[in-house]
């Protein structure tokens, strides 16, 4: 194999590839918190104009594209609506609560996804009793959900619903390129349905760092700002942009790749004996659920000690991620072991 282990915790390890170091390489920079720095431009640019929004804002994570966002949205003593398993309330350090003094209207669906039937019943009315309604969060595809993909139709329901209500919707979308690669959805009728988006550049697509912001002119100026007071400014970015850049040009078209390979593990995971069943594969991450749930850590262990590196995902639940770094040879010695086990 290509290394002394295969890595399935997440689709963040992956490293840049010989091509995408070389761009970074070539790329040229300026202080991008003078907005100096054409290649951090250019990344902005071209992410807006492919999402079809006004603007865009690079930053250093997902975590902070979320936070700056949620920031902007919501005042302090507001109310923040999403999934009770959603990465904005879950792992992002209690930014919620820290950062913008929000409090979280915390909702149960379907494998990390809402209906607008049951927003509509927790966005509270103008009483002081309790919090305004300032934000509706989903998250496409749904990590906790083992990358589950929202139906368009639901998207544009409680697009509708926020509309109506004056409430605006933000999307989480770390992976959203997974999800597009699934619904076959316009890219920019997708995203026309939200009024701010964030997406990453370090999961699925391979970049070593990095994420963007999306919304109007005036949003994105406040994300600036925003930015600036979280520490976020990254002066010489264009090395990092420029890996951003190559990752949307080159590594969007091949994500379904990775959802094969997916298939295949579970396929072999469901003939385990060990094995209960699976979430069900849609996209890039395969969840397992044990039929001993006291062993999760067993298992870990034991697959750790034959090379291939998997997460804990709660209670009798083990994750693995494919990634553009897993080939279709770690793969079969993965199956191989697996089969073992």
């Amino acid at each position: 194999m290509n290394s002394d282990f295969v890595d399935f915790r997440s689709d963040t390890v992956t490293k840049p590839s010989k091509e995408m170091l070389e761009a970074m390489f070539q790329a040229s920079v300026g202080d991008d918190v003078y907005g100096e720095d054409p290649t951090v431009n250019e990344l902005q640019d071209y992410v807006a104009q492919l999402f079809g929004m006004e603007a865009a804002l690079f930053c250093a994570s997902g975590t902070q594209t979320n936070q700056i966002a949620i920031n902007i949205h919501v005042k302090p003593g507001g109310e923040v609506i999403c999934h009770e398993e959603s990465h904005v309330y879950k792992y992002e350090g209690g930014g919620i609560a820290k950062n913008s003094g929000a409090s979280v209207r915390l909702l149960q669906g379907n494998r990390g996804r809402l209906k607008a039937s049951e927003i509509e019943k927790w966005i509270m009315p103008d009483d002081i009793h309790f919090p305004v309604t300032q934000l509706i969060s989903l998250e496409d595809t749904a990590n906790r959900g083992g990358g589950a993909v929202y139906d368009f139709k639901e998207i544009q329901a409680i697009a509708q619903l926020a509309k109506s209500k004056n409430i605006p919707l933000h999307l989480d979308g770390a992976r959203i390129f997974n999800a597009l690669a699934v619904n076959g959805i316009d890219i920019k009728q997708y995203a026309s349905q939200f009024d701010s988006i964030s997406i990453c550049l370090s999961k699925g697509l391979g970049a070593p760092v990095g994420s963007l912001l999306l919304g109007t002119k005036d949003f994105i100026h406040q994300a600036r700002r925003v930015r600036k007071v979280m520490g976020g400014g990254m002066r010489q970015a264009g090395f990092l942009a420029a890996a951003g850049l190559y990752a949307l040009k080159n590594n969007v078209i091949r994500l379904s790749e990775d959802h094969s390979k997916a298939k295949q593990l579970e396929d072999t995971c469901l003939k385990c004996s060990w094995i209960e069943s699976t979430l069900g594969v849609e996209t890039n991450i395969l969840v397992v659920i044990l039929k001993e749930e006291s062993k999760r850590d067993f298992y870990i262990q034991k697959l750790a000690e034959v090379g291939v590196k998997v997460s804990a995902f709660g209670p009798g639940m083990i994750r693995f991620v494919t990634h553009l770094d897993l080939s279709q040879e770690q793969l079969d010695f993965t199956i191989e072991q697996l089969k073992k086990l």
